[in-house]
């Protein structure tokens, strides 16, 4: 039960740390950013490539793929959406376009990249055992250090100038307008620090599982439905989700792996029951 437990933890950091960038652009800017995981996937190689391939330091890498998916996101917010948001008046034009933008990064990707999966030398070697829990040193680390993120963007958010009016422009965009918030500017710091944080699990992750191209529609999908289970566009519904999420698959993939591969079978069908209880999510306010 204690692996259970601490393989739970270990996957609710890392998923909460990928579902808090999609529910900060959607809680922002009302868009559903269906290219959340092609960005993640584009992190990881990003740090595949300064790691495993140039041999630069791990931190090295992490900023580089954190710097890259920042710059990536404020471009596609400040070229792309902010032109759609602006001159459409239906909301299907931008999950149209995020969906556009996710096949294109999925074809970059696989151009570049090949379809091959690739993977980056560990980054802390041996494991720890104590009888009841064993884990790696290194999943001990990506999993504090997810953590850590987490505790620094939820501080950024509370008491920061920018998190500030980034939290008021996701309260009422009108309103902080008309109190003198910079409404495209904060737009594409968000956007952008979605992006970020994509890329920065994506280099925490491609040290222990490696990336391969392909695998971005299935992140999406699961960041999605931690966002519906703690409720869209809610930032502490996004942590919550993750680690329900996580304690899920921890407890499906050792209680439910003598009956095949059905652990999603199992969680998507949890997830309807519930969205048909609780439609909002666990945190969440009606759409709209």
């Amino acid at each position: 039960m204690e692996q259970v437990l601490v393989n739970g933890l270990y996957l609710g950091a890392q998923y909460a740390l990928i579902a808090l960038g999609l529910t900060l652009i959607f809680a922002l800017m009302n868009v559903l950013n269906f290219a959340h995981g092609q960005m993640y996937v584009l992190g990881g190689f990003v740090t595949y490539t300064v790691y495993g391939q140039w041999h630069l330091p791990f931190v090295v890498a992490l900023v580089a793929s954190s710097v890259t998916l920042a710059i990536v996101g404020a471009l596609i917010e400040k070229f792309l959406f902010r032109t759609v948001i602006r001159r459409s008046k239906r909301e299907e034009s931008t999950m149209l376009l995020a969906a556009a933008i996710a096949f294109l990064l999925d074809a970059i990707i696989l151009l570049v990249f090949g379809e091959k999966g690739h993977g980056v030398p560990k980054i802390l070697n041996g494991v720890l055992n104590t009888g009841s829990i064993i884990i790696p040193f290194d999943r001990i680390l990506v999993g504090g250090l997810a953590l850590v993120f987490i505790a620094v963007f939820m501080a950024f958010m509370q008491f920061s100038k920018t998190g500030r009016a980034m939290r008021a422009l996701a309260q009422d965009r009108v309103a902080a307008q008309l109190m003198g918030v910079n409404v495209d500017r904060y737009s594409m710091i968000g956007f952008a620090l979605g992006a970020l944080l994509a890329g920065l699990v994506g280099g925490l992750l491609v040290a222990i599982t490696g990336v391969s191209s392909g695998i971005g529609g299935a992140i999406s999908t699961k960041a999605f439905m931690m966002v519906m289970i703690g409720g869209a566009g809610v930032v502490g519904g996004a942590i919550v989700g993750g680690f329900i999420l996580g304690m899920f698959e921890a407890v499906g993939l050792s209680v439910l792996h003598a009956y095949g591969d059905i652990t999603y079978l199992v969680i998507f069908a949890t997830l309807m029951v519930f969205l048909a209880i609780r439609p909002n999510g666990l945190m969440g306010k009606p759409w709209g």
